[in-house]
């Protein structure tokens, strides 16, 4: 049987990002999700996603992510490996509505 794969949609630095993963589960970092064996597409074709090139490199050397909870926004059992991207917070912003948090004084 193989290992589960999970996408996952997270904010970070105004971009909303969206990457699949072997491995999610409660980081030992208090507040933090613990994302590893991150999945890219692998396939050596002509067509070329550049967001996906982009996200392939940026996390290139990377054996686990810690997230903080309150970035990520959906995580998602999948069948299936879709595509990895990367986009302006602020398209999805009129989609998405953030978690509330209470207001400190």
């Amino acid at each position: 049987m193989s290992k589960p794969l999970y996408r996952l949609h997270f904010h970070h630095q105004d971009k909303l990002y969206v990457v699949y993963a072997r491995r999610v589960a409660s980081s030992s970092i208090w507040g933090f999700i613990e994302v590893g064996e991150l999945d890219f597409d692998t396939r050596q074709g002509v067509l070329v996603d550049p967001a996906e090139e982009r996200l392939r490199e940026e996390f290139a050397d990377t054996k686990a992510l810690h997230l903080p909870m309150h970035n990520v926004l959906r995580i998602e059992e999948v069948e299936r490996r879709g595509t990895a991207t990367i986009r302006d917070a602020s398209e999805t912003s009129r989609v998405i509505t953030p978690f509330p948090i209470p207001r400190q004084n």
